[in-house]
């Protein structure tokens, strides 16, 4: 009988890997619905890498250009607000020697030394009727306490230097009425008075000291 020889059997590599892996996956499979092997689930947080990214494209508000800057205006406080300058000028054509000068307008006495010097000036009231001319005058009377007329008030330190329609005119302190000062300090620089010129009381005191009888008085406008 014939018959034909049989070959060497050879293995076919590609069938058994192909056979390999389907089992491998099959495994897989298996071991990770038992939970023997983790399997990723839908709703898992993301890898690093892609949670990183995330972060980088989520970072702040967008970048935009700085806007230009404006001038702020500045608003000065209270007290920086600027105050007005003390016209103290001694007046001109005011007299010589040793006097005391009384300006109307703006309400100021000088006491003035023999050589010009200016002992003091200070703010002052005077009367709000037109009752006293620019000239030159001389104290001829003075009291350390009055009386003003028609019960007005008392006052000290009284130095006259000449008379009105009604009554002497000269430098007093702020009289007082019924106790009380019938002006404030404050006011002083303002015409208030009915006749004579109204000092603080240091100031008139300062008057009584530097006007003896026979010292000039000048008034200007």
């Amino acid at each position: 009988m014939t018959g034909d020889r049989l070959g060497p059997v050879r293995p076919r590599y590609g069938r058994l890997l192909l056979a390999v892996a389907s089992l491998s996956v099959t495994g897989v499979a298996v071991l990770g619905g038992l939970g023997v092997l983790p399997v990723a689930q839908a709703g898992d947080a993301p890898a690093p890498a892609a949670r990183l990214a995330s972060a980088e494209v989520s970072t702040g508000p967008a970048v935009t250009q700085a806007p230009t800057p404006t001038a702020t205006p500045v608003v000065p406080s209270a007290g920086a607000a600027a105050t007005a300058p003390v016209d103290d000028a001694l007046p001109a054509d005011s007299g010589q020697g040793r006097r005391v000068v009384f300006s109307e307008g703006r309400q100021r006495v000088w006491l003035v030394e023999d050589d010009g010097t200016v002992a003091s000036t200070y703010l002052v009231s005077g009367s709000v009727h037109d009752n006293l001319d620019p000239g030159e005058y001389a104290v001829y009377s003075r009291s350390e306490r009055a009386w003003g007329i028609d019960d007005s008030g008392t006052m000290r330190w009284f130095v006259r230097f000449t008379r009105g329609d009604n009554a002497a005119i000269g430098f007093h302190d702020i009289p007082v009425d019924e106790g009380r000062k019938v002006q404030s300090v404050a006011q002083l620089g303002t015409p208030l008075s009915h006749g004579c010129i109204r000092q603080r009381r240091a100031d008139a005191e300062r008057m009584w000291a530097f006007a003896p009888i026979g010292t000039t008085v000048v008034v200007t406008a």
